[in-house]
C-alpha cells in the first residue's frame, strides 16, 4: 500500500504515513466522514487550530516564540491562521451587510452640532463603507505596517522583519477570529451595541499586544511602558501617512464627491427652509 499523498510505500495496517505524517483513508466520502472530519478539524480540543487559540491567549509566547525557533508541528502555521481569519472575516461581512447593514451607522455613536450635518455623515457612512468594502486589505496592509514599528521599538531584541511579521500575523488572526465570533453573538443578542464593541476592539487589540510582548520579550514593567510610549509615538507617525493613503483611495474611488454632493443638497434644503 502507498501513501495517497507521497507514493510512500506502507505497511497494510498503518494509520498513518511515517514520512509525511498523512492519515491513510481507506473509506469513501459520505456525509458521516466528512462531518467526523470536520469535527476532527475544528471542534475536537486535540486539534491544532483550537491550540493555537487558546494558547495564543494563554501563553502567546509558546506559539509565536515556538514558531520562531522551529516548532513547526505544534500549531497552525501563521500563513493558514490567518488564511482562516480572513475567511471568517469575509463570512462575517457578508452576513453583517446582508442582516445588520442598519446598525453600521456611526452617527448614531456620535452627536453633537458638527456631526449632525449631511456632510459629516455621508464622511462617516464612506469611512464604515470603505472599512467593510476593504477590511481585509487594511488588516494585510496594517501587518507589515506594525511588524515595521516593532522592529524600530524592539532593535535590542533579537526578532527580524519577517519575525515580526510572524507575531502580528498570529496576533491579528487570534484577536480577528475571537472578535468575529463575539461580534456575531452581539448582533444576534444586542446589534444596537455592536459598533460601541467595534470601538472596544481598538482597547482590546492593544491590551493584549502589551500581554503578548512582555511575555514574548519578558519585559519588565518598566521596560513594557517606555516601549508602549516608542511604539505610540512611531506608530502614529505611520499611521498619519497610511490615513493619506487611504484618502487618496477614497478620491480615487469617488468617495469625496459623493461628500460634497451631500453638501450642495444640504445647502439647497437650508436655501428653501429660509
Amino acid at each position: 500500500m502507498n501513501c495517497k499523498n507521497c507514493n510512500n510505500q506502507l505497511p497494510t495496517e498503518s494509520e498513518f504515513c511515517n514520512i509525511c505524517g498523512g492519515k491513510v483513508i481507506r473509506n469513501r466520502l459520505t456525509f458521516k466522514n466528512i462531518f467526523e472530519h470536520i469535527s476532527e478539524t475544528f471542534f475536537n480540543y486535540d486539534n491544532k487550530l483550537l491550540r493555537t487559540c487558546i494558547d495564543l491567549f494563554r501563553k502567546p509566547e509558546l506559539v509565536i516564540d515556538g514558531y520562531i525557533e522551529g516548532i513547526r508541528k505544534r500549531y497552525v502555521n501563521p500563513i493558514s491562521f490567518f488564511g482562516i481569519s480572513l475567511t471568517l472575516s469575509g463570512l462575517s461581512i457578508f452576513i453583517i451587510k446582508k442582516y445588520y447593514l442598519e446598525y453600521l451607522d456611526f452617527s448614531n455613536l456620535f452627536k453633537g452640532e458638527y456631526l449632525n450635518n449631511p456632510m459629516s455623515q455621508q464622511m462617516m457612512q464612506n469611512s464604515s463603507s470603505t472599512s467593510f468594502e476593504y477590511g481585509s486589505l487594511i488588516l494585510s496592509a496594517m501587518i507589515p505596517l506594525m511588524a515595521l514599528v516593532s522592529v524600530i521599538v524592539f532593535y535590542d531584541k533579537r526578532y527580524n522583519f519577517t519575525e515580526h511579521i510572524i507575531v502580528y500575523l498570529y496576533s491579528m488572526s487570534a484577536l480577528t477570529i475571537v472578535s468575529i465570533f463575539a461580534g456575531q453573538i452581539i448582533l444576534l443578542i444586542a446589534p444596537t451595541y455592536y459598533l460601541l464593541f467595534a470601538m472596544l476592539l481598538y482597547l482590546a487589540l492593544f491590551i493584549y499586544h502589551c500581554y503578548a510582548f512582555k511575555r514574548i520579550f519578558k519585559l519588565s514593567v518598566g521596560d513594557l511602558i517606555l516601549k508602549i510610549l516608542i511604539f505610540v509615538i512611531v506608530f502614529f507617525v505611520f499611521y498619519i501617512i497610511f490615513g493619506i493613503i487611504m484618502a487618496v483611495i477614497m478620491y480615487l474611488n469617488g468617495d469625496f464627491d459623493q461628500m460634497f454632493q451631500a453638501k450642495e443638497a444640504a445647502k439647497e434644503i437650508t436655501s428653501l427652509w429660509h
